[in-house]
């Protein structure tokens, strides 16, 4: 297998111990053969369909481990058994793959309320932030200890909660009626006191779960109808009113509530006020509507304990996050005390001692106040730097590709997310996938990955077809921005995939390579042959200008319609109208006479001077070029069979079997005809370019299929 250190020019020794990986039966890939340089770009370039999403896939889903590569099986594997499993070898050391592709984009960029999902933790969540918390955590836990030793006070807040929870509030402070705690009272009062037909019930309404007894005679009831005895014991001529009456005194739902009720008023009694609490427990029992005073009283009484509750999760909850957006900390902190003198409700012996321990507690914190002021002064810089760090790197990308968006990163509750912004609009877009074209959103999902792949430090990072749809410039400012800029990941074992050739000229051909050495470029040119991948190294020297790679194969080649079809794309790139371009043009067309368009599908004879002149020009490159002689030469078309059949080089087989078309057409679908017409008229647009006598970027499908409509063609 060939090795990369061949890349010539490098100004940073390769690796000399590449990955060599082998991909074997996945999806219509009988095996790959690749290799990878660590700590490099490995660009890997070849045409679309040949399987590189393939290689793709099989690298990330053999690093999730399990039976995850077995989604590669082959379709003529499915259904049957005894088949050879989706294997990749020589990839022990690959444990962690990140892949940019288009399902990353759809699952984790542009989230409703966030640029990238978990903004928090790539761009602010270092271990310098990680640290500065912790710093100002240790100064609290003196606080937080106590929380975690009263363990009883720990259940009595838990039943603070639930009462807050079933006792709403109305908007007006008025205590709700369509809450869980209302309804629940309503059956207090029966529970203490059952109505004279159901008093034979009393064991059970009565116990410490009559909820479940009551779900339990709720199920039975509807059994009543099928026989005079009882559906519970059997005794004959069961009392049916009295036994439907229990669900109708006693809904099951209502009961468990109450249940909880009293449960929650049995754990944090002794934490109420004597008289409150003797008030509430009355409560319980009422047989009648509360009065409006007693609603007051369960209103109060519930704002109270919610008070108590907010400052106690605030108290628990110190850190970084609740202290950065204060301006005086000292008295911040020294509002967190509490004073149960406006908290009559909760003003009892037990709650006391607990208070008077946390409030000492503050004391101790209040007493190294400048400390602790230094230490958050010390992390809003740390957070300060990293924001404006990372907004500017982002924004100085996206100005730089001629985008009109930039981010921002601002805080969020306990955490920090990224938003998007456009110039022309104040405030964030909250659904970016909306408003950034197709283009937008892969440019810069491309960047904020990049920042993801610097934060998790994957073993490989896959780039699939990157940036293959961009023009020119944005296609270097994003290859600048990931592989030179600040934040860049040239020191990441990265696999670029890309049927583009322009990143390999950008990086490994022109002046600009000089820009990406740092990332050690190593690129390989793909090829399939009867589904197996190898790749064959492109060199410095591979990457030639059109003319260049033209001027050798007319040079090189020994048979005359391979010179004249190099020649001819000369021409074309070259962008040549003149009469020697008309004249090659109808001669590879098999024309009797040199001739070109003139509108309209019309066509009109060269003049004979043209002609000669075209000829005189054509002659400086192939000598002794005589159009009639060689057009009578092409249209034999068993010549042209023999010619298609010595030349093993797709783009060549192409112009051939175009040729061929002129004689006879073999008389299926014209799609294919149209096909090749169109997609192999001009190789493509760049300056530089691969010699397609050596790395013949014609899909295998469109040889086989050139070849099998060559056997189709006969003699007119």
């Amino acid at each position: 297998m060939p090795t990369p250190e061949l890349t010539e020019h490098a100004s940073t020794p390769v690796s000399s111990s590449p990955l060599s990986i082998r991909i074997s039966n996945c999806n219509n890939l009988d095996s790959a053969e690749i290799t990878l340089v660590k700590s490099a770009l490995n660009i890997k370039y070849g045409p679309n369909g040949i399987g590189k999403s393939t290689i793709a896939q099989a690298l990330t889903l053999r690093a999730d481990g399990g039976d995850a590569l077995k989604q590669l099986i082959p379709f003529k594997y499915r259904g049957g058994t005894g088949h050879p499993d989706p294997t990749v070898t020589g990839a022990d050391s690959i444990r962690k793959v990140l892949t940019f592709d288009d399902r990353y984009v759809s699952q984790f960029v542009f989230q409703q309320d966030e640029v990238l999902k978990n903004s928090f933790e790539i761009f602010i969540n270092t271990v310098e932030f990680q640290n500065g918390n912790q710093e100002i955590e240790d100064l609290f836990a003196a606080l937080q200890t106590t929380f975690v030793e009263q363990e009883e006070f720990n259940d009595a807040v838990h039943a603070f909660t639930h009462l807050c929870d079933v006792f709403g509030v109305t908007k007006t402070g008025v205590l709700s009626k369509s809450t869980r705690g209302y309804k629940a009272m309503a059956v207090g009062g029966k529970l203490n006191k059952i109505p004279e037909p159901l008093r034979g019930y009393s064991g059970f309404l009565q116990s410490e779960d009559p909820a479940s007894w009551v779900a339990w005679q709720a199920k039975g009831k509807s059994f009543l109808e099928l026989s005079d005895n009882c559906p519970f014991c059997s005794v004959e001529s069961v009392d049916k009113a009295t036994a439907e009456l229990v669900s109708r005194e006693y809904e099951t739902a209502t009961v468990k509530n109450m249940s909880l009720l009293r449960a929650a008023v049995e754990t944090a009694g002794h934490y109420f006020d004597p008289s409150y609490l003797e008030q509430l427990s009355e409560m319980f029992t009422l047989i009648s509507e509360p009065k409006p005073e007693q609603l007051q009283f369960l209103a109060t009484l519930r704002g109270e304990v919610e008070v108590f509750l907010d400052r106690l999760k605030l108290l628990r909850g110190l850190a970084f996050h609740t202290l950065r957006d204060q301006e005086k900390v000292d008295e911040y902190l020294s509002g967190l005390k509490v004073n149960l003198a406006l908290l009559r409700s909760l003003n009892s012996d037990a709650t006391r001692s607990v208070v008077e321990l946390i409030n000492a507690k503050l004391e101790e914190v209040a007493s190294q106040i400048s400390v602790v002021k230094e230490r958050v002064g010390q992390q809003r810089g740390r957070v300060k730097r990293l924001i404006e760090d990372n907004q500017r790197q982002i924004n100085a990308f996206l100005e730089s590709a001629g985008y009109r968006y930039q981010v921002s990163i601002q805080p969020n509750e306990d955490s920090y997310r990224m938003l998007i912004e456009h110039q022309d609009l104040p405030g964030h877009l909250g659904s970016a996938n909306s408003h950034l074209s197709y283009g937008e959103r892969n440019a810069f999902a491309l960047v904020l990955f990049m920042y993801q792949v610097r934060h998790e430090k994957p073993d490989l990072v896959v780039l699939d077809d990157p940036v293959s749809s961009f023009d020119q410039t944005k296609k270097f400012a994003i290859l600048h921005e990931l592989f030179r800029g600040k934040h860049s990941i040239r020191d990441q074992t990265t696999l670029m995939l890309t049927h583009d050739l322009e990143p390999a000229i950008d990086i490994v051909r022109l002046s600009t390579r000089r820009l990406f050495a740092m990332a050690k470029p190593v690129a390989h040119f793909l090829t399939s042959k009867a589904g197996t991948i190898t790749e064959k190294p492109i060199l410095h020297s591979d990457l030639k200008t059109f003319g260049e790679v033209c001027d050798a194969n007319i040079a090189a080649a020994s048979d005359i319609a391979i010179k004249l079809i190099y020649l001819r794309r000369k021409f074309e790139i070259l962008g040549m109208n003149d009469a020697s371009s008309d004249v090659l043009s109808s001669l590879l067309h098999l024309r009797a006479e040199p001739d070109r368009p003139i509108g309209g599908g019309d066509r009109e004879p060269l003049e004979a001077a043209e002609v000669a002149e075209a000829v005189a020009k054509i002659g400086k490159s192939i000598p002794g070029f005589d159009y009639d002689a060689l057009v009578q030469e092409f249209r034999d078309l068993d010549l042209l069979k023999a010619k298609f059949a010595a030349t093993t080089v797709g783009y060549e087989k192409v112009q051939i079997f175009r040729m061929m078309l002129e004689i006879n057409e073999p008389g299926e679908d014209d799609t294919f005809k149209k096909f090749v017409n169109e997609t192999f008229h001009i190789e493509n647009e760049y300056v530089m370019q691969l010699d397609p006598r050596e790395f013949d970027s014609v899909p295998e499908f469109v040889v086989a299929e050139c070849t099998r409509q060559v056997e189709l063609i006969s003699a007119a």
